[in-house]
């Protein structure tokens, strides 16, 4: 006799919206890595949304900028990360746990990778910028994390795919703005983070699923 299987860590109902929004965001990287590949200055958006001669932000809201910041440095990462993994683990979610570690891995990773491929740079020919990891870690974070309430909430259709977008873009919108902030990135290269993870994350959580279900019917 087997066990229960464990929950999907991607909601069956939210497969196909999801998938639509990875294929959009992915483009969304690519068009705007295409446009900025090897440029050293702002470009015409960025300095639509902020003025880049502008004084950076002050105190108190500098002292936010740099905590929301340390998320994504790789002290704060692996802090966060442990911490829900170690969470998941003791509500015997060891799948989504996984999706926890492999889901930042990938989005830090695939952000990693599209800088060196881009070669965009801001502040100096070894800074490069786009698309932003800090925006893509946050992004994923909040997305597993919503993706996991919606499946444990049971929500599909409209009501989970605005919860799922809403964490995505309220992480993102976070710390992009601390990013900008604090002279890290342009705004468009945490566009290109936050649809970094986006793209990858049910990619991620799909794969996940996948390999589960395929071990456990190669175990009958």
């Amino acid at each position: 006799m087997t066990g229960r299987p464990a929950a999907a860590v991607l909601p069956a109902a939210l497969r196909g919206c999801l998938g639509l929004v990875a294929v959009l965001a992915a483009l969304m990287v690519v068009v705007l890595g295409v446009l900025y590949a090897g440029h050293s200055e702002p470009g015409r958006v960025d300095r639509w949304v902020v003025d880049p001669t502008a004084d950076r932000v002050r105190q108190p809201w500098r002292g936010v900028a740099l905590a929301v910041d340390f998320l994504g440095e790789p002290a704060g990462a692996a802090l966060l990360v442990m911490a829900a993994v170690t969470g998941l683990l003791l509500l015997r979610r060891p799948r989504a746990a996984v999706l926890a570690v492999a889901g930042a891995a990938t989005a830090v990773g695939t952000a990693t990778l599209l800088k060196h491929l881009v070669g965009r740079t801001i502040h100096g020919a070894g800074n490069l910028s786009y698309p932003s990891g800090h925006t893509a870690f946050l992004t994923a974070v909040a997305l597993i994390a919503a993706l996991l309430a919606a499946g444990r909430l049971g929500l599909g259709g409209a009501a989970g795919l605005s919860l799922v977008l809403t964490a995505a873009l309220v992480a993102g919108a976070a710390m992009g703005w601390a990013q900008v902030a604090l002279g890290a990135h342009y705004p468009t290269d945490v566009l290109g983070g936050c649809c970094t993870a986006l793209a990858v994350i049910p990619a991620t959580a799909w794969l996940i699923d996948r390999t589960a279900t395929l071990l456990r019917r190669a175990g009958r």
